[in-house]
């Protein structure tokens, strides 16, 4: 897990100055954890670790968190629910029927933050067509925000031969998600863009579906 952090933050470094463009951890994307525990395989939350360092040493005013992992990210969600700086759009499976039963729409942040905050859950079975119309919703969020960097997690899990999830994402859709959000770096924030890993146990779909995230990343916008 320490060496997970410090891929994810090594990356961060590298997109913060202008040594690349994009990076890509897929090892990363461990967001269940907490500050003070651990939670769903995760031991030390690098994404939530990365933002804090985003704000804290490369002053950071806008950073927006896009979440596909089937399984809702509450470690990052709770760790920065009332930052005003920190924008999260998180599409996954429902919380009525997959750990960690958290990610409703009416989460949207408290205090100052309050309205920084997107969940989009989706219900058992859902496929491309459900994910790519969350997509467009996480597109008109980020719009609305023109975030400083995007930090990306691509989780594998809702793809349709997961054995731990209920959605029905193909290789194309999953793909069509993550060049949508590629192609929102670009647009507002000069291509800055973080990318890590996350949920995914069908081996072989999931070393394709990070296969997938590098070829987007190494593409033209």
């Amino acid at each position: 897990s320490c060496y997970v952090v410090g891929s994810t933050l090594l990356g961060l470094e590298k997109v913060m100055r202008k040594d690349a463009l994009h990076a890509f951890n897929p090892m990363g994307g461990l967001h269940h954890a907490r500050k003070n525990a651990a939670g769903g395989f995760c031991v030390f939350n690098d994404v939530a670790i990365a933002i804090s360092k985003a704000l804290r040493d490369y002053s950071v005013e806008k950073l927006l968190y896009v979440d596909l992992d089937a399984h809702h990210g509450d470690g990052v969600l709770y760790g920065f629910y009332d930052d005003p700086r920190v924008y999260i759009a998180d599409v996954h499976e429902s919380g009525r029927f997959l750990y960690p039963g958290t990610g409703f729409r009416e989460e949207k942040g408290e205090g100052k933050a309050e309205g920084t905050k997107l969940n989009i859950p989706l219900n058992p079975g859902d496929g491309d067509e459900e994910l790519l119309l969350a997509i467009e919703e996480v597109r008109s969020f980020a719009r609305k925000i023109k975030p400083d960097i995007i930090i990306i997690q691509c989780g594998a899990d809702g793809l349709s031969s997961d054995p731990l999830t209920h959605l029905r994402y193909s290789h194309e859709g999953h793909r069509l998600a993550i060049q949508a959000i590629h192609e929102l770096a670009h647009e507002l924030c000069e291509g800055r863009l973080v990318a890590t890993g996350g949920g995914g146990y069908n081996r072989k779909d999931t070393a394709m579906a990070w296969v997938n995230v590098v070829d987007v990343l190494t593409s033209c916008k």
